[in-house]
């Protein structure tokens, strides 16, 4: 049992105060300077998450005991001298479709809802190797289908900016657990814009990496030829440390990239002089609305008199990216669901008399959103429509890919809004899905063109909620996003707003699960 009614002091307050405005890499630099422990770390987290998960609910099981038992390892082999990796102590949690042994793994689905996997995710083994606890599994739409985290068969989850309004998706418990200050970073998936979005929501840096930059082993797949498992931080520096330790060849993923290990932190604070940096038009137009584009446009400003040449740049297929994703994406869908019939996968109808009915009974348990997708992608798959849907979409997606590199031969970065908008209101979109795809359309090109990509902070609208700025990199080139993105961290304040505490403090707390 972890006891959580008394923690050690902690500069003028203590750690659970403290939390949620520490970055991961002052915590560790605490931790190696001898302020605290990592199990002073685990309980302050565990502390912060019994406190506000209730009106936030970013998790969907807890692992505080598992947790501090790798926090005592960590501790322990500290203070024998051993060299440790600076990224050990410091907690995070991870998105519910990233495998992870002896911790229930569901996606947030009822078809999973029981399943405890016997192995590890590659991210997951690696982040354990290096001693970083986990405190558990974020909440998602049901199978990263999603823009909203109001899909999720387990209830949605909250921004901690406005509960009223949704966190973003499909990684909308693992951005809304960092903005609640419930861990300092955590892992979630990009498919479409999933964790692009939810950190333009929830006022976060989001990082979606290169396409096979980073395993898919142990993934729960919605789309494979798109899925991307990334960080979500609250400074540049600490996403860059995250993706540098969860990055890498792996033989276990066939899509993974044979390249060596990325170094993604040492150029960070090189000059940006000279950087040639593109404004994609199309993305700066109708469908924006005026304080998201006002925003993006002082971004620019910004970054031009830190010594970046701005100009700007036109993408033609952009309006064809939205269709062309909804069909790949979701014929990728229905292939990799078609597994759950409850023989082989996932759970099982009980009272069926034949196997139509058990596939019937099995599958009724999917929400409506993912049985939507489902069947589109079912339907671009039939025979008699194969050529005319999923061979077309193909043939589009070579022309938005062709844009991008036309773009890049101009340009080092390219530079858009997140999202079209600040984050909506629950429900409010809920029941239309046009209007809720319609909140990835910044996002999208760049899974299409397997492109790193980023979102961090860059404004407020009246309402203060948080503005993301999109930043899109050449294939294998991080650094320079990274570079781009820390300049322009340094010189704004942006990424020092921090939600206001009375309503996260205000709930009555949360029946936590213990595993």
């Amino acid at each position: 049992m972890i006891e959580t009614d008394s923690l050690p002091p902690f500069g003028k307050g203590s750690l659970v105060t403290d939390l949620p405005s520490l970055d991961a890499l002052t915590c560790s630099r605490r931790l190696a300077e001898g302020e605290c422990t990592a199990q002073d770390l685990v309980q302050a987290c565990w502390q912060r998450i019994q406190a506000t998960d209730g009106a936030v609910r970013a998790f969907l099981h807890h692992t505080p005991e598992q947790a501090l038992q790798a926090a005592e390892g960590v501790d322990r082999r500290r203070r024998a001298g051993e060299a440790l990796s600076p990224l050990a102590g410091v907690p995070l949690a991870i998105k519910d479709n990233i495998v992870t042994a002896g911790v229930r793994t569901t996606a947030a689905s009822r078809l999973l809802e029981h399943w405890v996997p016997p192995y590890d995710a590659t991210v997951s083994a690696k982040l354990a190797s290096l001693g970083l606890p986990s405190l558990g599994k974020l909440n998602m739409d049901e199978f990263a289908m999603g823009s909203s985290c109001e899909n999720s068969a387990f209830g949605a989850t909250r921004n901690p900016w406005d509960l009223s309004r949704v966190p973003g998706g499909s990684s909308g418990g693992s951005a809304a657990a960092v903005a609640a200050g419930q861990v300092p970073w955590a892992l979630g998936t990009d498919t479409g814009g999933s964790i692009r979005q939810p950190a333009s929501f929830c006022g976060l840096v989001g990082m979606k990496p290169t396409y096979g930059r980073v395993s898919r082993y142990g993934l729960i797949a919605f789309a494979s030829s798109l899925d991307q498992i990334g960080p979500l931080t609250r400074t540049v520096r600490d996403n860059a440390l995250l993706l540098e330790a969860i990055a890498g060849h792996d033989p276990r993923d066939a899509t993974s990239l044979n390249v060596p290990p990325p170094d993604l932190c040492s150029g960070l604070e090189t000059p940006v002089k000279g950087l040639r940096v593109g404004v994609i038009d199309d993305l700066m137009g109708d469908g924006i609305a005026p304080e998201v584009r006002q925003s993006v446009e002082q971004a620019l400003e910004v970054l031009a008199s830190l010594g970046a040449e701005v100009g700007r740049v036109t993408l033609p297929h952009t309006h064809i990216a939205l269709p062309t994703y909804y069909v790949i994406a979701t014929a990728e869908a229905s292939s990799n669901l078609a597994r759950y019939d409850g023989v082989r996968y996932g759970s099982r109808s009980e009272d069926s008399q034949d196997l139509n009915a058990l596939y019937t009974g099995t599958r009724a348990l999917f929400g409506a959103e993912v049985k939507r997708r489902i069947m589109l992608g079912t339907y671009a798959l039939a025979a008699g429509y194969y050529e005319a849907y999923y061979k077309k979409a193909l043939q589009l997606r070579t022309l938005i890919v062709r844009d991008y590199a036309e773009a890049f031969a101009r340009f080092d970065v390219l530079i858009s809004p997140t999202t079209p908008t600040t984050a909506f209101k629950l429900g409010e979109k809920v029941d239309d899905p046009l209007a809720m795809y319609l909140a990835d359309l910044a996002t999208i090109p760049v899974n299409l063109a397997g492109l790193p990509a980023l979102s961090l902070p860059c404004g407020a609208d009246r309402a203060g909620l948080p503005i993301g700025l999109q930043m899109i990199g050449r294939s294998l080139d991080e650094a320079t996003l990274y570079r781009l993105a820390y300049a322009y961290e340094q010189a704004t304040d942006h990424h020092r707003r921090r939600p206001p505490e009375a309503p996260l403090l205000a709930g009555h707390g949360v029946e936590l699960q213990r595993r």
